[in-house]
């Protein structure tokens, strides 16, 4: 199994509508962060389902690495710019 990549060192927010199911791209290889777009082919990692609790603004991990997916634990503070494009 391949380790995530990070896709970026902060989160980014998303418009979620409640309900609907989205697939959190946990690889960090998605060119459609932060949703899945079957990059993670091959490596042994599959996207997290989540659906929707509310409408609105929701802030993404794009860290790969928080404990609380999809949603930002604050987990990339400990990663550096040089970072982002590798394994954390």
């Amino acid at each position: 199994m391949s380790a995530p990549i990070i896709a970026a060192k902060e989160p980014i927010a998303v418009n979620l509508k409640k309900g609907e199911e989205y697939y959190f791209c946990t690889c960090g290889r998605s060119k459609n962060q932060p949703f899945c777009d079957g990059s993670h082919q091959g490596t042994g990692i599959a996207p997290k389902p989540f659906v929707a609790e509310a409408d609105g603004e929701a802030y993404l991990c794009q860290c790969k690495h928080t404990a609380n997916a999809p949603y930002c634990d604050g987990t990339h503070a400990k990663f550096n710019a040089s970072m982002v494009g590798q394994a954390g």
